[in-house]
């Protein structure tokens, strides 16, 4: 696994052996980081199931100013200490070891872009998507990443774009307008 794009570009990353854990694809990070190019930069950016830190480690190397990496496993923390050590990652970030409801319900400051990546087999979706739009920022932006297709309607939230990357299908949510 590397880095696509930006200052730690071709950087590899460190990630988890076997299966149990399945980080997003260095292409479909690729793809994602296209559509949002250059509007990452100096925003802020919420990695709610952060496993190895890919995805916020990429939107800090394409400028993000700030990176809050959060994942219930205590073996994707350390992992996510050590990848940012690593690149010896000096942008602003923080890093919690807290179940994803816990974080949303309690989170001190709101984000421009939140990425939601749960265990495909997990029963979080719905309500992490939900709990996210009170964190969002005005004209942010809920990035939310399956194997299958988002398929149903979250209160205060519209659907505006939907890409599938190989095995995955990314949902692109923004707050309804009033």
């Amino acid at each position: 696994m590397r880095i696509v794009a930006g200052k730690y570009r071709g950087r590899t990353l460190k990630s988890f052996d076997g299966e149990k854990i399945r980080p997003t694809s260095d292409k479909a990070r690729e793809s994602l980081f296209s559509i949002l190019q250059f509007k990452i930069y100096g925003k802020s950016f919420l990695d709610l199931f952060a496993g190895t830190g890919a995805m916020g480690i990429e939107a800090l190397s394409r400028g993000a100013k700030f990176v809050w990496f959060n994942d219930y496993s205590r073996e994707s923390v350390a992992l996510i200490k050590s990848n940012l050590t690593a690149l010896k990652v000096e942008e602003e970030y923080k890093i919690t070891n807290v179940d994803a409801i816990t974080l949303l319900k309690t989170l001190p400051q709101k984000f421009d872009y939140i990425y939601i990546d749960p265990p495909y087999a997990s029963d979080l979706k719905n309500s992490a998507i939900a709990l996210s739009k009170d964190v969002l920022t005005t004209d942010g932006v809920i990035i939310f990443e399956d194997e299958k297709a988002f398929n149903g309607d979250i209160d205060g939230l519209t659907v505006f774009d939907r890409r599938k990357y190989g095995r995955i299908h990314l949902t692109f949510f923004k707050k309804e307008e009033r």
